[in-house]
């Protein structure tokens, strides 16, 4: 055979480079495949919750305002006063969608989460938290607590009344906690600054020495008259575990002076992801905290 003929094919080590080299590019673009989904993943999840997140801040927002509208009829009742608070709430409970209101609560709170109550008089323009009209003449209302679906899924739920019944709808789900202070004005007379925040317990303290009274009474000096603001702590997360390594952050929701550390007697206020599932510390995760302020009806 002529020594200067042309190869023709390629060698076995040849072949091996080449099948090397192709193997790695092919495993590096699948692993900026995995990357790249990981993170378009992570990125539609922290939008899922961003978005229940500000729809949850509207609603409760929206809710909480209403309990400042004015009723023309009450407005000229000499016993106005004597009506119930518009405002109410619990601690560390779920509620039922059939009982009335927030009577015959449940002890199954999730992670302690709480229940808030508005209640409101209907006109032209008043709506339920479920978006349902509230007619002139009716009383409206709009409760949320944290209840868990058929799956096990905790959701922020909206419950009010309709024309024959209660019921309650959910409104965002990926629900870790649910928590609410309350803005008291202990200034007498009282000038629409709130002096001090407390929960639905601390109201109720307040309150204690007004137990004997009659219910007309009661209703007249209750210190749930006095909240002029609302502090709302609120924690979700995403649907599907999206983050590469399980999360290790404590949330206080409702800020660093209302902990157990800080002398809080209240366990849903802070929720730490190592205590979670190793499924949940794995999602997306955020806090939203606001304040609502309550109107105060015209006198």
């Amino acid at each position: 055979m002529n020594a200067l003929s042309h190869q023709r094919g390629l060698t076995l080590v040849e072949l091996m480079v080449a099948l090397t080299i192709g193997l790695g590019i092919v495993l590096m673009a699948g692993r900026l495949l995995v990357l790249a989904n990981g993170a378009y993943a992570a990125q539609a999840e922290s939008g899922g919750v961003e978005d229940g997140g500000r729809f949850a801040i509207d609603l409760i927002g929206r809710a909480i305002r209403q309990a400042g509208a004015a009723d023309p009829d009450m407005l000229a009742d000499p016993a106005a006063d004597n009506a119930p608070a518009r405002l109410a709430g619990l601690d560390a409970r779920t509620l039922s969608r059939a009982a009335a209101a927030i009577d015959d609560p449940l002890p199954a709170a999730v992670n302690g989460s709480d229940v808030l109550a508005v209640r409101f008089p209907g006109d032209a323009s008043a709506v339920d938290c479920a978006g349902f009209p509230v007619a002139a003449g009716e009383e409206g209302w709009s409760i949320f607590y944290v209840a868990r679906n058929g799956e096990g899924e905790a959701e922020l739920h909206c419950k009010y009344r309709g024309a024959a019944h209660w019921s309650a709808d959910a409104v965002v789900g990926g629900v870790d906690g649910f928590q609410v202070l309350y803005g008291v004005d202990t200034d007498d007379p009282p000038d629409g600054t709130p002096n001090l925040y407390v929960n639905a317990t601390g109201i109720d303290a307040l309150d204690a020495g007004f137990a004997a009274l009659p219910p007309a009474e009661f209703n007249r000096r209750t210190h749930w008259k006095r909240v002029v603001g609302v502090r709302v702590g609120l924690l979700l997360h995403g649907s599907r575990p999206t983050r590469g390594e399980p999360g290790s952050a404590r949330y206080d929701l409702l800020g660093a002076g209302y902990t157990s550390a800080a002398g809080f007697d209240d366990p849903g206020s802070s929720l730490d992801e190592a205590r979670m599932t190793p499924d949940l510390r794995r999602r997306e995760r955020r806090l939203f905290t606001f304040t609502a302020a309550v109107p105060a009806p015209p006198s």
